[in-house]
């Protein structure tokens, strides 16, 4: 079996974060595969195939506060696993969320990916 090279692994993640940081639908979207699946962890398909995942996200760039900050990171084989704050704008206003976010990557590409999500703290 051929070496993984952790950062052709990590790239995508990081990429799409950065888009997704800078509210950017078009740099957002091709770090996801045509048919990648998006759950609530551990098994809730919120998003399956691309086209979900754009309109899902669209909706989500809107808001003024969105931002994710990595707290940790770790690569295993080639999944991603990131432990991050992510600055929300609720309905009820500012607040923030944890998220545990794991990333399976295939062809250089999100193919999988599953998010755990917190209570919500309001600011």
């Amino acid at each position: 079996m051929g070496t993984i090279d952790r950062a052709e692994i990590e790239l995508p993640v990081q990429r799409q974060l950065e888009a997704y940081n800078a509210r950017d639908i078009e740099a957002f979207m091709p770090w996801w595969a045509d048919d990648c699946q998006y759950y609530a962890f551990p098994s809730t398909l919120l998003a399956g195939g691309a086209v979900e995942i754009r309109e899902r996200h669209i909706e989500r760039f809107k808001e003024p506060d969105l931002h994710g900050t990595v707290l940790t990171r770790i690569v295993v084989g080639n999944v991603v696993i990131d432990h991050e704050t992510v600055a929300r704008t609720f309905p009820e206003g500012k607040g923030e969320v944890d998220v545990v976010c794991i990333y399976e990557v295939e062809n250089g590409k999100i193919a999988k990916a599953w998010f755990k999500i917190s209570e919500q703290r309001h600011l």
